[in-house]
C-alpha cells in the first residue's frame, strides 16, 4: 500500500502538461489484440491501470513494452485464454477484453470486473449488446462465459437502453469483425469514443458516427496497424489542474489540452469567476480571484463529466457561499465528503445533493483515497490546509494519475509517496 505525504499551504505555480487520455488508454490496449499485426502507441500516461493490462496481455501470450510514454503491442502470437479473475477484478476497464476476445475468436471468459468502487455499474447492457450480435452469454460465479456458435458474430440493430460508456465500447469492439452492419443507438458520445474509432478505423475498420448517438459499424475481416496512434489528452486530469490552480495557484499554465473537450466544465469554472486565458491548446489560470457559488449537475458527454466533481470539491470550497453537486450517474460517488470533514471542510450530502460551503479553516490530517478521483481530490484540499495530510491507499491516485509527484514538482508544490512495504522493511 503507498501513502501519499502533503504538506500544507502549497500554492502551483508554473506549468503542467497533460497525458494521454486514461479512459482512452485502457480501451486503447484491448482494441490492440484484434490486429493481425504489432501496434503502437504513442502519449500512454504511466499509470497502474496501463502496468495491469501489460499483465493480462502476457497471460494471453501478447508481447509489451513501455517506455517514456510508447507502448509497443504485439498480438501476433496471441493465445485465447481465461482471463485471470484477480487482475480483472483489480481493473475495472479490463472487462473491454470481453469484447475484443469476442472478436477476435468468437469466445471470451472473464472474471467479473473490479475497479473503483463508485455503487453499481452493472454490465447488462454489454451483454445485450453481445447477445444481439449472436454471442451466448453464461454468467457462473464470478466468471462471465461468451461464446457463438460455428457461424461467428453477425451484424445486429441495437439499442441501449441508458448511454453507457462501457457498453458502448465493449459492443464496439465486438462488432468491428462481426459479419454485416451494425447499428447501435443511444451510445456514448465520449472523446475517448472517437478516439478508440479512429485507431480502428486507422486500421482498417469501417466505423462511422462516433460522436453522435448513432454508431454504424461494417464489418471487416482483418486489422492491420500502420502508423502510430497518439492518445488524445485527459481532459480529467487537465480539469482537476486547472481547478487546483483557480482554488489555490498563483500563474499555472496547463499545456496540451483539447478545449472543446472541456467546455461544460470551463463555463462553470467562467460562471464562478475564475479568469482563464484559453489557447488552441493551453490555458493559463492566474489564480486569487473572488469566487461565486455555483450548482453542478453531471451527465454524459458532452455535460459535465462525473469524474469531474470531486476534484473541483476544493476550489468550491473557496465560494463566498454554498454550491451544489447533484451527479446523476453515480450519485453513490461521495466516499470523499467523510475524508473532507475531517480535515475541517464543510460539505456534506442528502438525497442525493453534496452540499459545498465556504471551508476556510482546513487543517491536514490522516485520511483515505477511497477511490480514483475521491483521492485526488484529497490532494487538492490537502495543498489548501494548514500542517500537513497523510493519505492512505494512495495506490488509487496512482492508479489513474500520470507521473503525478513529478508534476506536481514542475508546479512548485512537493508531493511525497511512500510505499507502506518499503518503509517496514527500512
Amino acid at each position: 500500500m503507498e501513502k501519499m505525504i502533503v504538506k500544507g499551504q502549497q500554492k502551483l505555480s508554473g506549468e503542467v502538461t497533460i497525458g494521454g487520455a486514461k479512459n482512452s488508454t485502457v480501451a486503447l490496449i484491448p482494441a490492440a489484440i484484434l490486429a493481425d499485426t504489432p501496434v503502437k502507441f504513442d502519449s500512454v500516461p504511466d499509470i497502474l491501470d496501463v502496468h495491469n493490462l501489460m499483465l493480462i496481455l502476457k497471460a494471453m501470450n501478447v508481447d509489451s513494452t513501455y517506455r517514456r510514454g510508447e507502448l509497443l503491442v504485439d498480438p501476433t502470437k496471441i493465445k485465447s485464454v481465461p482471463l485471470p479473475g484477480g487482475a480483472i477484478r483489480s481493473l475495472r476497464a479490463s472487462y473491454y477484453f470481453m469484447g475484443a476476445l469476442l472478436g477476435k475468436f468468437g469466445e471470451a471468459i472473464v472474471g467479473f470486473p473490479g475497479g473503483d468502487n463508485i455503487g453499481p455499474r452493472p454490465i447488462d447492457q454489454h451483454i445485450k449488446g453481445f447477445k444481439a450480435l449472436g454471442a451466448h452469454v453464461e454468467e457462473k460465479e464470478n466468471t462471465v462465459h461468451i461464446t457463438t456458435g460455428p457461424e461467428g458474430l453477425h451484424g445486429a440493430r441495437i439499442f441501449f437502453d441508458l448511454v453507457s460508456v462501457g457498453a458502448t465500447i465493449n459492443v464496439l469492439l465486438a462488432a468491428v469483425k462481426a459479419k454485416g452492419l451494425t447499428i447501435m443507438e443511444n451510445v456514448a458520445r465520449e472523446p475517448e469514443i472517437v478516439d478508440l474509432a479512429t485507431f480502428l478505423n486507422n486500421m482498417g475498420a469501417h466505423i462511422r458516427g462516433a460522436g453522435t448517438n448513432e454508431i454504424r459499424v461494417q464489418g471487416v475481416d482483418s486489422l492491420r496497424s500502420k502508423n502510430v496512434h497518439t492518445i488524445i489528452p485527459d481532459r480529467i486530469e487537465a480539469g482537476t489542474y486547472l481547478s487546483f490552480a483557480a482554488a489555490n495557484g498563483n500563474g499555472v499554465l496547463v499545456k496540451n489540452v483539447i478545449t472543446e473537450h472541456l467546455d461544460p466544465f470551463l463555463s462553470k469554472l467562467e460562471e464562478m469567476g475564475v479568469r482563464m486565458e484559453i489557447d488552441e491548446d493551453e490555458i493559463y489560470v492566474p489564480g486569487g480571484d473572488v469566487l461565486s457559488p455555483v450548482n453542478i449537475k453531471t451527465a454524459p458527454f458532452p455535460g459535465f463529466a462525473t469524474d469531474l466533481q470531486q476534484p473541483i470539491t476544493p476550489l468550491l470550497m473557496k465560494a463566498r457561499g454554498s454550491s451544489t453537486i447533484i451527479d446523476t450517474l453515480y450519485p453513490e460517488r461521495t466516499k470523499h465528503i467523510p475524508e473532507m470533514q475531517r480535515m475541517g471542510a464543510k460539505i456534506s450530502s442528502k438525497d442525493g445533493i453534496i452540499t459545498v460551503g465556504h471551508s476556510i479553516d482546513l487543517s491536514g490530517t490522516v485520511v483515505e483515497a477511497g477511490e480514483i478521483r475521491a483521492g485526488v481530490s484529497l490532494v487538492g484540499l490537502a495543498l489548501m490546509a494548514k500542517g500537513t495530510t497523510v493519505i492512505n491507499k494512495a495506490d488509487n491516485i496512482l492508479r489513474g494519475y500520470d507521473r503525478i509527484v513529478e508534476k506536481f514538482r514542475g508546479l512548485s508544490v512537493d508531493l511525497e509517496v511512500i510505499n507502506e512495504s518499503e518503509s517496514l522493511n527500512h
